[in-house]
């Protein structure tokens, strides 16, 4: 439901072009590191000023696997919720399919057609319903914030006010019900490639340029254009600092001698979630990393961030790239 505005091309390399023509620069995240109680970049990435969307061409794009074809214009428009692989979930809701006009957006829009999402926003397959329709409440409420403005927070803010008790909890359900799959491979590395922004997301310039990691998760789609078009079988690559994945595991499951709190405690043994309490393995680190930097800075106040105040309060930037390395590597 968040706004992805995402530009679907045919290839790499004509994306590329595209973006060179129109003036919008590539933007790598080499910047210099921000204060330590500013929120991390690479975790919230902005489209810059002058993003523009490339014109439709013309041509129907097309995924593997799929029969169906849309338009450039189809897959940027708001009240579509693409669907590439219609025997692979049931069928959608009219809310998940199309959202009600004029303000009410399609969930499957940018959530996808069986949930997965991307960085830029959540994963909802198998997410409890009611943790959603508590999530949802907390945006419609003004509970649940953003640490940086003009991301796809403030969409979700505005959308879910006009939106019905029976909007919500149709929707809630319908992803709820969904199995999650794993879509992240995350990979150890020193260096990663030149990235540039683009709706929200980082994604890999084709460059061949590298970059020292530093205290970074840098997280792309594998093949920018199935996930430019929407595709649900799209898969990401997550590259994070050396020897993160083994920290962030004794982290989560020791608590790292009091500076947090066991996962498990909340959210289960698997931690695939119990009860009202979300799933946070296999999901987006990207994602998740932003929910515990809002969480600590307050931006995400909501009636369940109470219990999560303890965990997060002694976190550093280093430490959530460990955490959040570690859940992505998980089965979800």
């Amino acid at each position: 439901m968040s706004n992805l505005l995402a530009r679907p091309v045919r290839n790499a390399k004509s994306m590329l072009f595209v973006l060179t023509a129109s003036t919008f620069s590539l933007l790598t995240m080499a910047s210099p590191a921000p204060a330590a109680d500013a929120p991390p970049a690479w975790a919230y990435p902005v489209n810059p000023p002058d993003f523009k969307p490339a014109p439709d061409d013309g041509v129907p794009r097309r995924v593997a696997g799929s029969t169906a074809s849309y338009t450039v214009t189809q897959l940027r428009d708001r009240f579509i919720a693409p669907v590439w692989h219609p025997g692979e979930h049931p069928p959608l809701p009219e809310i998940v399919a199309q959202g009600r006009k004029p303000d009410v957006f399609a969930c499957g829009f940018c959530h996808r057609a069986d949930g997965p999402g991307g960085p830029e926003n959540a994963n909802l397959a198998g997410q409890p319903a009611a943790y959603i329709v508590q999530q949802m409440n907390d945006f419609k409420n003004g509970l649940r914030k953003t640490s940086v403005a003009k991301r796809n927070v403030d969409l979700m803010i505005a959308l879910t006010k006009p939106m019905t008790d029976d909007e919500i909890a149709t929707a809630a359900a319908y992803f709820s019900a969904l199995k999650p799959r794993a879509v992240i491979k995350v990979v150890e590395s020193d260096t990663v490639p030149k990235t540039f922004i683009m709706s929200n997301h980082l994604a890999d310039a084709k460059s061949g340029e590298r970059e020292p990691i530093g205290t970074r998760i840098i997280e792309v789609p594998e093949v920018l254009d199935s996930f430019v078009n929407r595709d649900t079988h799209a898969k990401f690559i997550a590259y994070v600092p050396p020897g993160s994945v083994a920290r962030g595991e004794a982290l989560v499951k020791t608590g790292g001698a009091g500076k947090t709190v066991q996962c498990a405690v909340c959210h289960g043994p698997d931690l695939k979630g119990v009860g009202r309490i979300p799933a946070i393995a296999g999901r987006s680190p990207s994602y998740m990393a932003r929910q515990l930097y809002d969480l600590k800075s307050g931006a995400r106040a909501g009636a369940s961030s109470v219990l999560m105040r303890e965990v997060v309060a002694r976190l550093g930037d280093d430490d959530m790239v460990a955490i959040t390395a570690y859940l992505a590597s998980l089965a979800p």
